[in-house]
C-alpha cells in the first residue's frame, strides 16, 4: 500500500507537469484522436468494398477495434515509463533507482505517465460505443464486469510486452525493435478476428503470445458468436485472466534481470 501511494503521488506530479502547458496538452491529445480516427477509416473503407470479412460485419470488427484500442492506449498511458526504459539504462539513471527504498518496477512505471493518450483512448471508446449501439448489445451487469475484466486483461498483456522489452535491455542496453511486432503489430492484428488468419499465425498469437485471449475470445463471448475454427467456449471465459497471468510471468523475468544487472559503467 505504501508503494502504491507513492506511485500515485508520482503520477499526480507527472500529470501536474503536463498540465502546465494546457493548450499544448489539448492539441497533443486532439492530434492523437485524429490520427487514430484516420486509422479506423482504413478499416471502414475495407468494408465499403467487401461488406463482410469471413462472416464478420463492419460493426463487429469495430467492436474488436475499440476493445483492443482502449486496452493498448491505457497500457501506453500507464506503462510509458517501462516503454522508454532503455533511456534510463543508457544514461545510467537506473543505477540511482537501485539505491532508493522503493521497488525498481514502481519507479520505472512512474517515470512517465502520458495523459495525452486520452486522445487515443477516447477515439477507441467512441468507436466501441457506436459499434455496440449498432449491434444492439444489451449491457447487463455481468457483461459490463466481463468487459472491464477483458480490458484490464488487455492492459496487463501489453504492459507485459513492455516489461519483456525493458528487461532485455539489462543485457542489450538498447531496446530490441523486433518487439514492436508484438506491441504495435499485435494491436493491428487484434483489430481483426483471429479466424481470418492462417493456422500458424492464430496459434502463435494464442498460445505463445496470448493476444487472442485478451481481445478475440472475450469479444466472441460478448457478441454471442462462436469461433468458426471451433475453439472451445472455455477459452472465451478464461480470456480476461490470461492478461494478469502473463504480466505476472514477465515480472518474474524483470526481477531476474534486475538481479543480474551490472550497470552500464556511467
Amino acid at each position: 500500500m505504501h508503494a502504491l501511494s507513492l506511485y500515485l503521488h508520482f503520477v499526480r506530479v507527472r500529470i501536474q507537469s503536463q498540465m502546465e502547458y494546457r493548450f499544448s496538452f489539448l492539441m497533443d491529445t486532439f492530434s492523437h484522436f485524429c490520427v487514430t480516427f484516420l486509422d479506423f477509416t482504413s478499416v471502414a473503407l475495407l468494408f465499403a468494398r467487401f461488406h463482410t470479412l469471413k462472416h464478420w460485419t463492419l460493426w463487429e470488427v469495430a467492436f474488436l477495434y475499440g476493445m483492443i484500442g482502449i486496452s493498448f492506449a491505457l497500457a501506453e498511458m500507464i506503462g510509458r515509463g517501462i516503454d522508454v526504459f532503455p533511456r534510463l539504462v543508457v544514461r545510467g539513471e537506473f543505477d540511482n533507482m537501485l539505491i532508493r527504498p522503493l521497488g525498481t518496477f514502481y519507479q520505472v512505471l512512474a517515470y512517465q505517465f502520458q495523459l495525452r493518450r486520452l486522445g487515443r483512448t477516447s477515439q477507441a471508446l467512441l468507436v466501441f460505443c457506436i459499434a455496440s449501439s449498432h449491434l444492439g448489445i444489451v449491457w447487463t451487469p455481468v457483461k459490463l464486469l466481463f468487459l472491464i475484466a477483458a480490458i484490464i486483461g488487455g492492459i496487463c498483456f501489453f504492459m507485459g510486452l513492455f516489461v519483456i522489452g525493458a528487461t532485455i535491455c539489462f543485457w542489450t542496453v538498447q531496446s530490441i525493435e523486433v518487439l514492436n511486432i508484438f506491441t504495435y503489430g499485435g494491436t493491428e492484428a487484434g483489430q481483426y478476428p483471429m479466424s481470418i488468419y492462417r493456422y500458424w499465425f492464430r496459434h502463435f498469437f494464442t498460445f505463445v503470445v496470448p493476444l487472442a485471449f485478451v481481445n478475440y475470445f472475450p469479444a466472441l463471448s460478448l457478441l454471442g458468436k462462436a469461433d468458426p475454427n471451433g475453439s472451445p467456449m472455455i477459452l472465451s471465459q478464461i480470456g480476461p485472466a490470461i492478461g494478469p497471468a502473463f504480466l505476472s510471468l514477465t515480472l518474474v523475468f524483470w526481477r531476474f534481470g534486475v538481479k543480474h544487472y551490472q550497470s552500464t559503467g556511467h
